[in-house]
């Protein structure tokens, strides 16, 4: 016989680890943030016309939040004008494999909502 109160407590592990990677990367923005940089370093302008939609204000605050949570470097060099760099850290890295899986994961749905979309119709 399985011992319930391990299960659940196994179960409510599980969750609050969930929660906690949510907590991180949740929002709008994280996330295509750290994918543009998984390609290397940008600059917070080139960041801005990749992430499409994103504000600087907002940009600005997503990459704090990222550089606090040790996912992101943020690089002041002394030019004129200064310039800043950003990019993933090791750790930032390790999301790498997370952001890959649901990319293929929304690629497979995407083509299945479309196909179930144009099978319906066709019936129609």
């Amino acid at each position: 016989m399985v011992n319930q109160h391990s299960n659940h407590s196994e179960c409510k592990a599980k969750i609050r680890s969930v929660q906690d990677t949510l907590d991180i990367l949740g929002g709008k923005w994280k996330i295509s943030i750290i994918g543009c940089l998984s390609f290397g370093k940008k600059r917070f302008m080139e960041l801005q016309r990749e992430v499409e939609g994103i504000g600087a204000k907002m940009l600005s605050k997503e990459l704090r939040d990222l550089e606090i949570n040790e996912l992101v470097n943020r690089t002041v060099y002394n030019t004129k004008p200064v310039t800043v760099e950003y990019e993933l850290t090791d750790y930032g890295k390790t999301l790498q494999d997370i952001i890959m899986a649901m990319t293929k994961w929304g690629e497979n749905h995407r083509k299945r909502i479309i196909r179930k979309t144009t099978e319906l119709s066709l019936t129609e």
